[in-house]
């Protein structure tokens, strides 16, 4: 059974909705050409694009974990938007929420951590489990903590670690999955602002669990032992099953969230869809339509990273100075549960983005 949000439910008050204000992305500096995958995996530049889109992938380095890279990707999203994480003792953040399928432990929640090691101890903190659609699940997140009062600004990280889940005999996911965190600074503010959140859709169905998963590793493999291998603890894939499913879930919350926006399809200036693969991206875009020309798109770059998938394309087109004020942006991700999710928002205007590549970092690279 699919469960949605109901299309007529109220998700925004007219009065107020998240804002955001700042966005950035980070990489590890070393990249995995395709030309360098494994050779028993019999596969060479041309066939990895034509089949993905994919270029190369980055890698984190041993002893770097998600967390880290979570680091680097919010400092550079508070930079972007023009804000120190304390200002004069007093948190100008006063929500963390982190977006992981490859938290550095199975408990605690990463999100914690992260808000100490950026000095805001004592902040409301949490993670959000949606897999690639967790950046959108968390946008979601972050605008009920706004327009409830709880939080006046909430930082928003989304990062994964996927070569730790990689089968080294799989290369169906080793071609794919890359290393990278992406992070963005919301704000409550007013609908009519530019940076506003104006819709938002969300759904899920666990009838096709089945498709995305990592079968061991948690209470399940430890409730009954012997039916789980060393093997189970890999990420696995049914990619043709997960194709038609990604094409059509994304499809439609991307119609469900146009229509509340009051959108159409030829409204979307940019349109940014969870960088799965370059199929996936094209089949979507057709069937809205958007145009491939408004598409925003870095996968040849960094392959599949994701919960931070969209917002380091989005970080990577405002660096490049692709995204406009008042631009309208479409985003829609589709990941593992299954879950899916869309957002319709404008673009604010916002600092300068640095760049996403790991050889300038906006804070030193921490290993503790």
């Amino acid at each position: 059974m699919t469960h949605r949000l109901p299309s007529a439910a109220p998700l925004l008050t007219p009065s107020r909705t998240a804002v955001l204000e700042g966005i950035a992305g980070f990489v590890p500096p070393d990249a995995v050409a395709n030309d360098a995958l494994p050779a028993a995996w019999g596969v060479d530049d041309a066939w990895v694009r034509r089949r993905t889109g994919i270029g190369e992938r980055r890698r984190a380095a041993p002893g770097v974990t998600t967390g880290d890279l979570a680091l680097e990707a919010a400092g550079r999203a508070l930079s972007a938007a023009d804000r120190s994480p304390v200002d004069g003792g007093r948190p100008l953040v006063d929500a963390v929420i982190v977006a992981t399928s490859t938290p550095d432990r199975p408990m605690p929640a990463m999100a914690p951590r992260l808000a100490t090691r950026l000095g805001l101890g004592g902040t409301a903190a949490w993670d959000v489990s949606a897999a690639c659609s967790g950046f959108v699940y968390g946008l979601a997140a972050a605008v009920g903590a706004l327009t409830s009062g709880c939080a006046d600004r909430v930082l928003l990280v989304a990062a994964e670690v996927y070569s730790t889940l990689l089968d080294p005999l799989d290369r169906s996911a080793g071609i794919l999955f890359g290393d990278g965190a992406g992070a963005a600074v919301l704000r409550r503010g007013a609908p009519d602002e530019p940076g506003a959140v104006l819709a938002l859709d969300l759904g899920s169905d666990g009838s096709g669990e089945g498709l995305i998963q990592v079968p061991g590793g948690g209470a399940l493999e430890r409730s009954r032992p012997g039916e789980f291998g060393p093997d189970d603890r890999y990420f696995r894939m049914r990619g043709h099953d997960v194709f038609q499913h990604a094409v059509t879930r994304m499809t439609q919350s991307a119609h469900t969230v146009l229509k509340r926006a009051d959108w159409a399809a030829e409204d979307i200036d940019r349109f940014c869809a969870h960088q799965a693969n370059a199929r996936i991206l094209s089949a979507v875009g057709a069937r809205i339509p958007v145009p491939d020309d408004r598409h925003v798109t870095n996968i040849a770059l960094v392959g599949n990273t994701g919960a931070a998938s969209i917002p380091l394309a989005l970080a990577d087109a405002a660096g490049r100075g692709e995204l406009h004020v008042g631009q309208r942006v479409l985003l829609t991700a589709f990941g593992a549960g299954l879950t899916w999710g869309s957002a319709a928002l404008v673009w604010p205007e916002m600092a300068a983005v640095a760049g996403i590549d790991g050889a300038d970092p906006a804070v030193p690279m921490p290993v503790a």
